[in-house]
């Protein structure tokens, strides 16, 4: 009986079936060539196509009309052929967006940004470098200079290099991209603050306590590196100790491990503490 039914259901559902195909292919098709001049062409050739098939259908065009059905056969391969770039950068996006690839991504930036970091540090130049996590900070990137750039580290040495003109403020990176420089954080009113702290350790906590951020602060002045987030600091750390840090920070599925790393900064930061009044 269910046999039965499903064999009368079936051929809606198949037609059903092969139509979300259909819609799902032209959607994310036309999804990867928006903005680009492959889009403009394609709805070119297929408003033409649809023109002369509608022209050659009401004034009775045979050879037209023979000409238009031989071109609709051959317009699939002639697609590929023309846009295999595009295609080929769509597929490659598709591909890149599995958790694997994702992972390791992150991995990258992660890298890039530890080797800008130790170079920075050696040449002692300051540097303000946030993660956005979670929480948006749509207002704060508005406020920078608009970048959507791979991050590398030679690109955030130049960016933080006295002779440019982004180097005050600081860099946004949201998933795996250079967002925005030039960033400008709010400062932290926390009054417990070492006053030796400069104003890009104050920033670091500053927007570490208004979002989920994670902040890394290279001193101007010592080159000291400084990890911040959740509105706590730890200073001077080495470099490999950042790149644990960030990797168990920024790694969604260790987010359980968030509240242990937190309880190592407190420790950390009270031993610093304890050392200081010696």
């Amino acid at each position: 009986m269910l046999a039965a039914n499903f064999a009368v259901v079936w051929p809606y559902l198949n037609m059903a079936l092969q139509v979300a195909i259909l819609f799902i292919v032209i959607y994310w098709g036309l999804f990867y060539l928006r903005g680009t001049r492959a889009a403009n062409v394609l709805a070119g050739i297929v408003i033409a196509l649809l023109v002369l098939t509608l022209v050659t259908d009401v004034l009775k065009f045979a050879v037209l009309s023979e000409l238009l059905d031989g071109l609709w056969t051959v317009f699939p391969i002639a697609i590929v052929v023309m846009f295999h770039p595009e295609l080929r950068r769509a597929f490659a996006q598709i591909g890149s967006s599995n958790p694997f690839s994702r992972k390791q991504r992150r991995e990258e930036t992660i890298s890039e940004v530890v080797t800008a970091v130790s170079n920075m540090s050696s040449s002692r130049t300051g540097a303000l470098i946030v993660f956005q996590r979670q929480i948006g900070m749509r207002a704060i990137i508005s406020s920078g200079i608009r970048l959507d750039s791979r991050v590398n580290h030679k690109l955030l040495e130049t960016i933080f290099s006295k002779n440019t003109a982004l180097h005050d403020g600081g860099v946004t990176i949201e998933n795996d991209k250079i967002i925005a420089a030039h960033c400008i954080y709010p400062l932290s009113q926390n009054y417990e603050i070492a006053p030796s702290l400069g104003t890009r350790h104050r920033a670091a906590l500053g927007i570490s306590e208004e979002t989920d951020a994670v902040a890394v602060v290279v001193s101007e002045e010592k080159g000291a590196i400084s990890i911040a987030c959740r509105g706590n600091i730890i200073q001077n750390i080495s470099a490999e100790k950042l790149s644990r840090f960030l990797k168990a920070l920024l790694a969604p599925e260790q987010q359980s491990a968030i509240n242990d790393i937190f309880r190592r900064i407190d420790e950390e930061t009270q031993t610093q503490n304890a050392g200081s009044n010696v």
